[in-house]
């Protein structure tokens, strides 16, 4: 079979972005511009086990072989996966992932990386300095090339400060508090909260029992950055507090030797000024010594370096046993697509 170009199916990679708002996935091959990508916009499942390999699967599976297929890959022999929560989450994804896609795609080498990483690398490539990534979650993870250094990233019930999930909540509670009457409430984003979600009483039954209760939280962010920017208080105080508490995730994560490099890559970049403007300030303040530079790609983008250069053998990241670690796999016959 031949690709669109007329070429012969070949063997390349499968990169993935498994984060807190879905899945997506590209393939791409030596020599050749990646795939475009296919995505699910259900977030992998986590359960007693951490992050669910099989629900992985169940959506990861079908997009690499249409993917493959499409693209006219004749085989897959490198992945990329960068997750969501594997930092903390990942030991059934680690024990499980690699042994499966050697089976049902035939691939012989495997890394697995915090999306943190896959972020990193997007942002930066192989450069010392220091990405916060932002979108539902937040976690700062920074390098000097020798190490990896991460920051927050424990959740929306622990952490995860200053992102989606977090402003989003906040702007929430500043809504209740106008509608109970009590201080700290705002006119503002409670009519936006009544718009997005109904009568506010019926908001915690609504919210509560959400598998993905981090992502609705985030869906509110967008709102409570419109009313900061059209000079809401307790908008504002939110989207301000949200970016010192990114910027000191930053300063947490950043090497102090040199001229790194900072930036910020996610979602929370598409709220522009309301919160960008607060964070460069904040960065200034905490890291005088880094650059502040825009974020070259995405996650995905990450995943594509990171698998293109292990198809090539040049890897240079640092191996950490939680964060970023390849395995290497005899060949399996693979199941036929």
């Amino acid at each position: 079979m031949s690709d669109e170009g007329g070429g012969p199916r070949d063997a390349g990679f499968l990169a993935v972005d498994s984060g807190g708002s879905g899945l997506r996935a590209v393939v791409g091959a030596p020599g050749r511009e990646p795939s475009a990508p296919l995505a699910s916009r259900e977030p992998v499942r986590t359960a007693a086990r951490g992050i669910d390999p099989g629900h992985l699967l169940e959506q990861l599976l079908p997009m690499a072989r249409a993917l493959a297929d499409s693209y006219g890959l004749g085989q897959v022999t490198t992945a990329v996966v960068g997750a969501a929560g594997l930092a903390s989450l990942g030991d059934a994804l680690r024990a499980e992932l690699p042994g499966a896609l050697a089976r049902e795609l035939g691939v012989r080498t495997v890394a697995l990386a915090a999306d943190a990483v896959t972020a990193y690398v997007g942002a930066l490539g192989p450069r010392p300095g220091a990405v916060v990534a932002a979108g539902t979650g937040a976690i700062a993870i920074g390098t000097d090339l020798a190490r990896w250094r991460r920051a927050d990233g424990w959740g929306h019930l622990l952490g995860d400060c200053g992102s989606g999930a977090w402003i989003g909540r906040a702007g929430l509670e500043a809504a209740l508090r106008a509608f109970d009457g009590r201080d700290g409430g705002s006119a503002a984003l409670r009519a936006g909260a009544e718009d997005m979600f109904g009568p506010l009483p019926g908001l915690p039954e609504q919210l509560y029992p959400r598998a993905d209760r981090p992502a609705v939280l985030a869906s509110f962010a967008p709102r409570v950055a419109e009313c900061a920017g059209a000079g809401d208080p307790a908008a504002v105080a939110i989207v301000g507090a949200a970016a010192r508490h990114l910027a000191e995730s930053a300063a947490a994560v950043c090497p102090a030797e040199g001229e790194p490099l900072v930036a910020l890559t996610g979602g929370l970049v598409r709220l522009g000024d309301p919160l960008l403007l607060p964070l460069a300030g904040e960065l200034a303040r905490l890291l005088p010594q880094a650059r502040q530079v825009p974020a070259e790609g995405d996650p995905l983008h990450g995943a594509v370096r990171v698998a293109s250069d292990l198809a090539a053998g040049r890897v240079t990241l640092p191996g950490d046993e939680k964060l970023f670690s390849v395995v290497h796999m005899k060949p399996v016959q693979k199941k036929g697509y």
